[in-house]
């Protein structure tokens, strides 16, 4: 099941990066590198700082014949993007879960500690938002507008609890991944986020 979210997520995610691609106004290059950043840059950085080599994708070539079609499609399909919009939300916020539960489980098979577990699945989860918008040059949108890596950050913790107490393994996911995206869903709705810290020099 986590798998087939997986896919699903790297998708919605390669398209959404095209998206932003699409803004700025990139080439069919530019547009399929975003895409497979996006898509893929969270697992990559993970793999890379955890000293997991080789790297996932690497090993899985289909990943990136999917997410490059997905950003290429993208171009086409970019009119009726519109109305898909609350899908990709979704989808967005399902890859989210998706991601952070993949990490942690990649760190613990490396026999990582705990605090190297949930960054992990947070980096898994978030960098790949992050390394788009910093290609595309704009401010990170995960960590200024509503509950995003905080939200991979409960999941994350949430996950290792409950397989602290020995939670069947089934349950622990379905509990982790229904709980995940009910927080970012809501999130969404009603425009949760953090305080946010606004440094002006002038006015001290």
């Amino acid at each position: 099941m986590l798998t087939i979210i997986y896919l699903v997520a790297i998708t919605a995610e390669a398209m959404s990066g095209a998206l932003v691609a699409g803004r700025r106004n990139m080439d069919m290059f530019g547009v399929a590198f975003i895409a497979f950043i996006t898509a893929l840059g969270g697992g990559t950085v993970r793999d890379i700082l955890l000293g997991n080599f080789p790297v996932n994708w690497t090993q899985h070539p289909s990943y990136i014949y999917l997410t490059i079609t997905a950003g290429l499609s993208t171009m086409v399909l970019a009119r009726f993007m519109h109305r898909l919009q609350k899908l990709f939300l979704v989808l967005d916020a399902m890859g989210l879960i998706a991601f952070t539960i993949i990490g942690c489980n990649v760190a613990q098979q490396l026999d990582y500690g705990l605090p190297v577990v949930i960054m992990a699945g947070i980096i898994t989860g978030v960098f790949g938002g992050i390394l788009r918008d910093t290609f595309c040059d704009q401010t990170p949108q995960v960590l200024q507008h509503e509950l995003y890596a905080s939200v991979s950050l409960l999941v994350a913790v949430l996950y290792l609890v409950l397989q602290h107490y020995d939670v069947n393994e089934d349950m622990t996911l379905l509990v982790s991944f229904s709980s995940g995206l009910v927080m970012r869903l809501a999130a969404i709705y009603w425009h949760w986020s953090l305080p946010v810290f606004r440094y002006a020099p002038e006015r001290w």
